[in-house]
């Protein structure tokens, strides 16, 4: 189908809007062909795309606040752009917005080992934050599945966490400080080198925010002595709630694991053929960590090891060398991308309680047949945080709309048992529509109500994160009111 033309009212617009932009950024930092504006029209949520008008590359704090200075004199939305990698459509564009991406902003600025923190400008991929200080010994601890890919600016917008949150927690627990840039263009610096500043706890707020409130160009990090050492072991069940019961029985124990993966079949089947890491052909099959010295290692998993026989197990297998910790991981990193080569399919992140993992699997189990789409379950069962991958044909007719209705009936079981919308992927454009499920109509006013504080204009991310029909209608009287 081919798109409308723009009328001249438009195209003077963004006209105008380019060449001041040109004034402020390098010419290749300036992306405004339409062909060229196509690399920008969707994140890792490609059911949905959009190019924007405009898409542009800053690579200073003062280059983003000058951007940031005209599309607020404009009237133009602006989206933050990471790497791309939501899963929620949080960097989906408007066809009326400009992009800002800050993929060319990836400097190490300070390193401080005796405070153990490291400053990186965000457009930092995660894993090369580790990859910066790894030779001293230190290491970053969030680690999403997209690590090689995945930006610093996306893992503080989505507070992301990842297969070793379950010991060391997810971003906001690793975030010390950072450098912001509001909507008007102010540079604000919230947090710093130490552990917490006094007053609102601002940095707990812009954390999680998916850029509702501001652009993040710099963060304060906070780095951790590489442990001595780390090992972990595959177990295999028969059955999803046994897998399930053993994991809430592991945290029930006291014993804290660095992570806990859950795997179900149609995930091991997968990965088998695509990474070759040699596990059990069963129902359901657990990946669970542990670190330390060789002495508390070996206390640990003698005693998760335990729990995992009072389930019967088809498989207990604990590694032996560092090229089977290897193999192990393997299976677990390429999940993802081995289900993608078998099947579209839309990956969803909701969270419940621990000790409600059996019900819930069961209940995904009875919704797959009662829709007729398959599910793949890859998630971080330590911590609760579930990631259904629902199968479907994009080509089909109507499946797209019967995977959206069957995650939207997943999200909702995840509130029923006590857990919520979204653990690490945020919100976005995938969950906005959900959110009366989780909070009463005063409860997102007050959300909104922060937003009316930092970006009065709602240009900021727009269409994203709050029930479209009551943000379109906040940014309609603020339109009305100018």
């Amino acid at each position: 189908m081919e798109m409308p033309l723009p009328n001249a009212s438009v195209l003077a617009r963004k006209a105008r809007v380019v060449a001041r932009l040109q004034k402020v950024l390098p010419m290749d930092a300036v992306i405004h062909n339409e062909r060229e504006t196509r690399a920008y029209e969707c994140d890792a949520l490609t059911a949905y795309r959009c190019p924007p008008m405009v898409a542009v590359l800053p690579s200073t704090t003062e280059e983003v606040a000058a951007v940031l200075r005209i599309c607020h004199s404009e009237g133009v939305p602006v989206v933050p752009r990471g790497s791309g990698t939501s899963l929620a459509g949080g960097a989906l564009p408007t066809a009326d917005c400009v992009i800002l991406g800050v993929a060319r902003m990836n400097d190490v600025i300070e390193t401080d080992y005796e405070n153990r923190l490291i400053r990186v400008q965000t457009g930092r991929t995660n894993l090369s934050v580790t990859g910066a200080v790894e030779e001293d010994g230190f290491f970053y601890a969030p680690d999403p599945s997209s690590q090689l890919a995945c930006a610093i600016a996306g893992n503080i917008a989505m507070n992301s966490g990842g297969a070793h949150c379950l010991k060391y927690g997810v971003t906001t627990n690793n975030l010390l400080g950072v450098k912001m840039v509001t909507m008007e263009g102010e540079i604000v610096d919230i947090g710093g080198g130490y552990m917490d500043a006094g007053g609102l706890d601002l940095l707990g707020l812009i954390c999680g925010s998916e850029g509702q409130l501001g652009v993040v160009t710099e963060a304060t990090l906070r780095i951790l002595p590489k442990p001595e050492g780390a090992r972990p072991v595959l177990m295999g069940f028969d059955d999803n709630e046994v897998a399930g019961a053993c994991v809430s029985d592991i945290i029930k124990a006291g014993v804290l694991p660095v992570a806990i993966e859950f795997m179900d079949r149609p995930c091991i089947e997968a990965t088998e053929a695509f990474a070759h890491a040699g596990y059990p052909m069963c129902e359901a099959l657990l990946i669970v960590e542990v670190e330390g010295s060789d002495a508390e290692i070996d206390h640990q998993l003698s005693l998760i090891m335990e729990i995992a026989r009072r389930h019967n197990p088809v498989e207990l297998r604990e590694s032996k060398s560092a090229e089977e910790s290897a193999a192990i991981w393997l299976g677990r990193k390429s999940a993802f991308g081995a289900m993608g080569q078998i099947n579209d399919y839309m990956c969803l992140d909701g969270t419940i309680p621990v000790s409600s993992l059996p019900h819930v699997l069961k209940r995904i189990g009875e919704m797959s047949k009662e829709y007729g789409l398959k599910v793949g379950n890859v998630f971080h069962a330590g911590d609760g945080n579930m990631h259904p991958l629902i199968l479907f044909d994009a080509n089909k007719p109507g499946d797209l709309e019967l995977c959206e209705e069957f995650g939207a009936d997943i999200l909702k079981l995840c509130v029923e048992v006590g857990g919520c919308l979204t653990g690490e992927h945020g919100v976005g454009i995938e969950k906005r529509d959900l959110m009366h499920v989780q909070y009463a109509a005063n409860d997102l006013e007050a959300q909104m109500a922060v937003k009316d504080v930092f970006d009065p204009a709602w240009l900021l991310n727009p269409a994203k994160v709050f029930p479209l029909d009551a943000s379109e209608a906040r940014r309609s009287v603020l339109v009305a009111a100018e």
